[in-house]
């Protein structure tokens, strides 16, 4: 029998239907209601809630205009589209999000054909590629839509110096790497403290900065200078009694620690670009906090923030944190810039604390969550207003993104002004980096990146930690489709 010749154009139609035919567009749906840290934008989710959804997005005179689906994705390929509606109706599905952990933590990803899968579907449409070469390359893709990149060499938890000299050389590299592009297309490099200094010496340097908050009389000889770290309702339960001093061996490590964090500092400022040091989970925070604001006593200067720190606004000391350590600089003339997100260890988080039978550090509900974002973004907004400090606002939620784009504009910040960004993840909340772009604003992409079979840990807790957010991505979902139709319309007409 003769091959039938079916037209690329043939194809196409019939793929589009197919993905269409999923759900009717004006189906009542979840919106999406959490936010990126975005990268971990920082993101991030909250989800325990949800609110009807239609295909009427914003109102007539909102700053962020989502209806116009050709505006917002015109700069998008057809196929791009298809293939990110592919990827986001199934990772929506729970049970292919359980199953897809279950592969990638199984011995079936030794096989090429099974890792093949996995490179070209998820890790394609979640990472910037395999190394630094790839991420760059991805950037510049998205640049050409007027977004820009978060560079993210997606590694954490190193257990020893030799990993962390391992992990130093790659966020090296991706320094090096950003600078062979336009400055105007990246926005910042990502650093996890804990890939660059023992985790084990982490908890235990947090472990005696919670000691000596609590306890005046408790001094550390080698404590840097540095910001306000805690508040008096930042959770101290991870150190229930007086920890044993650092060993030698362990402050010679500490050092090493802050040498590789100045390291990365100075490739930074010589290349121009910011360091984003992002949040982890409560065992290990205060002394993330520690490193990122000693460096930035030392780093940020002349009313330029070369090092950002992060917080994480669904833990319940999040506002008087960040307002205590912005004060603090403002008064000893240091220039700090902050990343909002959500947070993304809520579910890690709460397990421990039921554990042991305290009361969870983060909000009791998402209400909760999303005023505590709203009110550190409008702090934030104000400081930057006022030229005093910078803010990278991580957010998925609609609501947030909308509220601070208004007050950015309430307050006469200029939309194209540096030391206000927003921040969505790679390959979600396109429609929102694509409205708050159309309404003026910078817009950042948290892109993680690097070879797979490292990057796996991270990937892994992720879609742990995000299935939530995964699940709740109705409203990307929606107005791809629309778009889709729209455009599938115009094909066969």
């Amino acid at each position: 029998m003769a091959n039938r010749f079916v037209s690329p154009k043939k194809l196409l139609q019939t793929a589009l239907l197919r993905s269409l035919s999923t759900r009717p567009l004006n189906s009542a749906a979840p919106s999406s209601l959490t936010a990126a840290s975005p990268l971990t934008l920082e993101e991030k989710p909250i989800t325990t809630t949800t609110t009807p959804f239609t295909t009427t997005t914003t109102s007539s005179n909102s700053i962020i205009n989502l209806d116009d689906t050709k505006s917002l994705f015109s700069s998008l390929s057809t196929t791009k589209l298809l293939r990110s509606a592919i990827n986001l109706h199934a990772a929506a599905v729970e049970p292919m999000v359980d199953l897809g952990m279950w592969v990638m933590n199984s011995k079936l990803m030794d096989t090429g054909l099974l890792r093949g899968v996995i490179r070209h579907t998820f890790f394609d449409h979640f990472c910037a590629g395999e190394n630094p070469a790839e991420a760059c390359r991805k950037v510049s893709e998205i640049s050409d839509s007027g977004l820009r990149g978060m560079l993210v060499y997606a590694l954490e938890h190193a257990g020893d110096n030799e990993s962390c000299d391992r992990n130093l050389d790659g966020f090296l590299r991706t320094v090096e790497a950003a600078k062979s592009l336009p400055r105007s297309s990246v926005s910042c490099v990502i650093v996890k403290i804990t890939a660059i200094c023992p985790i084990g010496l982490l908890k235990r340097v947090s472990d005696l900065l919670r000691w000596e908050y609590k306890n005046e009389s408790f001094q550390l000889l080698w404590k840097l200078n540095t910001l306000p770290i805690f508040s008096d309702s930042s959770p101290f339960y991870h150190t229930p009694r007086k920890p044993d001093p650092l060993t030698q061996e362990e402050e010679q490590d500490l050092y090493l620690g802050h040498q590789r964090l100045q390291e990365l500092c100075e490739k930074c400022l010589e290349a121009n670009v910011p360091l984003s040091i992002d949040a982890e989970d409560t065992s290990v925070q205060p002394s993330i906090d520690y490193f990122t604001y000693s460096a930035a006593i030392r780093y940020n200067k002349d009313d330029n923030p070369i090092v950002y720190g992060t917080i994480q606004s669904y833990l319940k000391d999040a506002k008087e944190r960040l307002h205590s350590a912005s004060s603090a600089a403002e008064k000893m003339g240091v220039p700090m810039g902050f990343k909002l997100v959500r947070g993304a260890y809520m579910s890690s988080e709460r397990k421990l604390a039921s554990s042991l039978g305290v009361e969870s550090p983060i909000h009791n509900t998402i209400d909760q969550t999303h005023a505590c974002f709203n009110d550190c973004a409008t702090f934030m907004l104000e400081k930057t207003a006022n030229g005093s400090g910078a803010v990278v606002l991580a957010t998925h939620n609609l609501e947030s993104g909308t509220k601070a784009a208004e007050k950015a504009r309430e307050l006469g910040i200029e939309k194209e002004k540096q030391k206000l960004q927003f921040a969505q993840l790679y390959g979600m909340a396109d429609a929102l980096s694509f409205g708050l772009r159309n309404a003026g604003f910078q817009v950042s992409k948290y892109m993680p990146f690097g070879p797979v079979e490292l990057v796996m840990p991270y990937l892994l807790r992720r879609a742990e930690e995000n299935r939530g957010l995964l699940s709740a991505s109705t409203l990307d979902r929606q107005l791809l489709r629309k778009e889709l139709q729209s455009r599938l319309k115009a094909a066969i007409i």
